[in-house]
C-alpha cells in the first residue's frame, strides 16, 4: 500500500508534466554540436568509405540522425512522462530499409551516439568521442590499405586456357567461380594486391585468345 502511495504521488506531481526550462542558447549549441560530430561522420565515411558503391543518401542520413537523436534527448531530458510516452511511440516504428554491409550500422550507432550525448549536455564527450573513433577508423583504414582483395575476371577462348594458367601461376589467386561455354570461358578469381598495383593485367590481356580482363573492387559479398 505505500508503494501504491508513493507511486500516486510521484504520478500526480504536476512537474512531472512540466518542461524545464531551456535555454535557447543550450539548444542551438547542442544541435550545432551534434551537427558537427554528424559532418565528421559524415567526411570520414565519404573520404574513407571502402564499399565498392558509395550512397551519398545513406551518409545524408547519419547526420540527421545525429541532430534528431539530440533534438529528441533535449525534448525528453527533463520530462520523465513525455519521455516514456516517446519511448512507446518509437517502438512501433519499423525501418524496412535493408543495410548490406555491417559497416554501415556502425556509422548509424556513431551518429546516434553523438546525438545522444550532445542532446545530453555532455558536449566534451561527444567531440572527444567522435574525433577518438575518427582517428582509430582512419588509422585501421590505411593498415588495411596495404593489401587489397578484388575480384579478376577473365573471359577466354578455350584454346587459351594453357597459357593462361601459366600466367595465373605467377599470381597468388583463390578461384571463386569458372563457367565453361562453348564459346568461351568465364573465370573469376580473387586476388591481392598491394596500393594500385595492377602490372599483371597486362600479360593477360597479351594473351592470344583473352577476350576481357576485369578487375573489380571486392568486399566479401556478392550483391
Amino acid at each position: 500500500m505505500g508503494r501504491f502511495e508513493t507511486l500516486r504521488e510521484m504520478l500526480g506531481n504536476p512537474y512531472l508534466y512540466i518542461l524545464e526550462d531551456i535555454s535557447p542558447a543550450f539548444i542551438l549549441l547542442s544541435l550545432g554540436v551534434a551537427a558537427f560530430c554528424g559532418l565528421v561522420v559524415y567526411l570520414v565515411y565519404r573520404f574513407f568509405n571502402r564499399n565498392v558503391l558509395y550512397s551519398e543518401s545513406f551518409n545524408l542520413l547519419i547526420i540527421m540522425v545525429s541532430v534528431v537523436t539530440a533534438f529528441i534527448i533535449i525534448t525528453i531530458g527533463t520530462n520523465l512522462v513525455l519521455s516514456l510516452g516517446m519511448v512507446g511511440a518509437l517502438s512501433i516504428v519499423r525501418f524496412r530499409a535493408a543495410v548490406k554491409d555491417p559497416l554501415d550500422v556502425g556509422f548509424l550507432f556513431w551518429g546516434v551516439a553523438a546525438g545522444l550525448t550532445a542532446g545530453a549536455g555532455m558536449h566534451t564527450v561527444a567531440l572527444l568521442g567522435t574525433a577518438f573513433i575518427a582517428v582509430v577508423y582512419i588509422l585501421f583504414f590505411f593498415i588495411r590499405l596495404d593489401k587489397r582483395a578484388l575480384l579478376l575476371i577473365l573471359r577466354y577462348q578455350p584454346a587459351a586456357e594453357d597459357n593462361v594458367h601459366v600466367k595465373l601461376k605467377s599470381i597468388k589467386y583463390q578461384l571463386k567461380n569458372k563457367t565453361h561455354n562453348a564459346d568461351f570461358t568465364e573465370l573469376t578469381a580473387e586476388v591481392k594486391i598491394k596500393g594500385n598495383e595492377a602490372a599483371f593485367l597486362e600479360p593477360l590481356r597479351a594473351i592470344q585468345g583473352v577476350d576481357n580482363v576485369v578487375l573489380v573492387e571486392y568486399t566479401g559479398d556478392f550483391a
